[in-house]
């Protein structure tokens, strides 16, 4: 006897309706964000059209604002090379007491300097190094040689710490009402962890970019908006 064809049910949709509403909500998802990186991305045609055979983008801005989407929304535009501030934790000899109170102090500014920025401006590979924060260990399965390319993105907090110096021709700050902000950081790390970034990171955050002059010193700025 031949049965009927399963459906799947979720919430009171088939499979099929399903799968039209997640479509539907990507492309959705996807005109927003065409629409709000719109500024960045004429900038970045601009400092391409005129500006010098190295570039480099920084995109500083609160936790939760969409610092790593909009990075990579712009390296599959343009592609160049992409470098992640969180793949500069600290180590753990770092970890001291003098070290977590410094504002800004809780990345490996020295070695990003050292590896990266300096070896970008001086047209070189960079030999780039993850250090994976869960085992407290550079990450070997991602190490890589990155070789030169024109344009360079550097995305996530403390990229724009005055340790740095003005290496960058474009500077975004991404910002985030706090109610929207929490939302994010729920979608993104679920509940375990949510404590952590109330008491501890999104505080740190907004010390260092209010101390730091961070928001005042970017080129531009872009509101994080699910609208």
């Amino acid at each position: 006897m031949r049965t009927a064809p399963l459906k799947l049910i979720i919430k009171g949709l088939t499979f099929p309706e399903v799968r039209v509403t997640v479509m539907s909500n990507i492309r959705q998802r996807q005109v927003r964000d065409r629409e709000r990186f719109l500024p960045a991305v004429l900038a970045i045609e601009e400092l391409i059209r005129t500006g010098d055979d190295c570039l480099i983008i920084a995109i500083d801005g609160r936790t939760g604002a969409g610092k790593t989407t909009i990075a990579k929304y712009l390296h599959g535009k343009f592609g160049g090379n992409l470098f992640h501030m969180d793949d500069f934790y600290l180590q753990s000899h770092q970890r001291t007491k003098e070290r977590l109170l410094e504002v800004g102090g809780n990345v490996d500014y020295e070695r990003f300097k050292r590896e990266v920025l300096d070896v970008i401006e001086r047209r070189e590979v960079v030999h780039y190094r993850p250090f994976n924060y869960h085992t407290m260990d550079f990450d070997a399965k991602y190490a890589r040689d990155m070789v030169p390319k024109r344009l360079n993105i550097v995305e996530g907090t403390y990229c724009m710490n005055p340790y740095f110096g003005e290496p960058y021709d474009l500077k975004i700050f991404m910002d985030v009402e706090h109610q929207q902000q929490i939302e994010n950081v729920i979608d993104r790390e679920g509940t375990s962890e949510l404590d952590d970034y109330i008491d501890k990171w999104i505080p740190k955050t907004d010390i260092y970019i209010e101390r730091m002059g961070i928001e005042a010193r970017c080129d531009l700025r872009i509101m994080y908006s699910k609208d």
